[in-house]
C-alpha cells in the first residue's frame, strides 16, 4: 500500500512537472503584463492635474521583455496606474522576446501607443513589424502582444476602404 501511495505521488509530480514546463512560453508572455514598467530619458516632467507625464531625449522604455525606443514618450495616468504610452521619435522601435528562446518580434514607426492593460502596441506612419520570416508594413499595425498577432492596413479594417491603406508583406523562405 505505501508503495502505491508512492508511486502514486512521483506519477502527479512528474505530471505537474510536464505541465509547467509546457506552459512556459504562455508563462513567459504574461510575466511581461506583470512587471513594472520602467522609463529613462534625458528629460522628465508630470503634470498631475491632467496625470501626463513626458519624457524626451533618448527615451528607453521597459515592461518585462517588451522595450520601447523613442524621442519622446507622454505616459497617460488613470488613478496612478499607466493606461496609455504614446512614443514619437524620427522612428521609435520597440522589440519583444515572446517566449523563452524564441526570436525577438520587433518593430518600428513615427507613432506608437501602448496599452499596457490591454496588451496591445498601436504603430501608426511608416510602421513595419518583423515577426519570424515575416515582415508587415503599413501606416497602421496593431500588435496584440499576449498572442503576438499583427493586423494591418485600415483603422477600421474596413473593406469599403480597401486600397486607401496598402499593407506590404515579405515572407523569407525558412534557411
Amino acid at each position: 500500500m505505501k508503495q502505491n501511495s508512492c508511486r502514486q505521488y512521483l506519477s502527479l509530480s512528474a505530471l505537474s512537472i510536464v505541465l509547467s514546463v509546457s506552459t512556459l512560453p504562455v508563462f513567459a508572455l504574461e510575466s511581461d503584463a506583470k512587471q513594472a514598467i520602467t522609463i529613462d530619458s534625458n528629460g522628465a516632467s508630470y503634470d498631475e492635474k491632467s496625470q501626463l507625464s513626458t519624457y524626451t531625449g533618448n527615451v528607453v522604455a521597459t515592461q518585462g521583455s517588451i522595450r520601447v525606443n523613442s524621442d519622446k514618450l507622454v505616459v497617460h495616468l488613470k488613478d496612478g496606474e499607466a493606461e496609455k504610452l504614446v512614443f514619437t521619435g524620427k522612428m521609435a522601435k520597440f522589440k519583444q522576446t515572446p517566449s523563452p528562446g524564441a526570436k525577438d518580434i520587433t518593430g518600428q514607426a513615427e507613432t506608437g501607443e501602448f496599452y499596457p492593460k490591454r496588451n496591445l502596441l498601436v504603430l501608426i506612419n511608416n510602421a513595419t513589424i518583423w515577426q519570424g520570416n515575416g515582415t508587415y508594413s503599413s501606416d497602421f499595425i496593431e500588435y496584440d502582444i499576449k498572442t503576438s498577432l499583427v493586423k494591418a492596413g485600415d483603422k477600421n479594417n474596413d473593406e469599403s476602404n480597401s486600397g486607401k491603406q496598402r499593407v506590404h508583406v515579405v515572407i523569407q523562405p525558412k534557411p
